[in-house]
């Protein structure tokens, strides 16, 4: 039924929740899983004093999320699923909508971070956001706990 699933990941423990039913949906569908990250590019003040640079700032990012995303793909191809990863700069929801069209995945799994009242309304929902505007399957588990 599934082929490949994306699973659009921040790096913290609350969204990492969503792998242990990613791990069962690809082992029975035989799938192949691609793990996602998108970093939103941020400005940077350059000080004279040996402030980080905006390139050297997102080399680190890179670099960082890059072995996040390589230690889960081994532990998955250790479980005997196809995982690969990719990185993404940009807006959040459009950057997996864009991957999962690009990509032609047959499901996108993600966590929710739960947010409600203010929290929610200021920092939006990245899972909202991705529900109203994807055209295939989503698989979404609410985490809640972790950070």
């Amino acid at each position: 039924m599934y082929k490949t699933i994306l699973v659009p990941l921040d790096g913290s423990k609350r969204a990492e929740r969503i792998l242990a039913h990613v791990e069962g949906v690809a082992q029975s569908n035989e799938a192949n899983v691609i793990f996602l990250q998108v970093i939103e590019p941020t400005h940077y003040y350059i000080g004279a004093h040996g402030t980080v640079s905006g390139l050297e700032l997102h080399n680190h990012q890179e670099k960082e999320v890059k072995e996040y995303l390589s230690s889960l793909r081994g532990e998955f191809q250790e479980k005997g699923i196809k995982a690969r990863f990719v990185i993404e700069w940009g807006p959040v929801v459009k950057k997996i909508i864009d991957v999962a069209e690009r990509e032609d995945v047959d499901l996108v799994a993600m966590a929710s971070h739960g947010r409600t009242g203010l929290s929610h309304v200021f920092y939006g929902s990245v899972a909202a956001g991705v529900l109203h505007r994807i055209d295939r399957p989503l698989l979404l588990v609410r985490a809640e706990g972790g950070s």
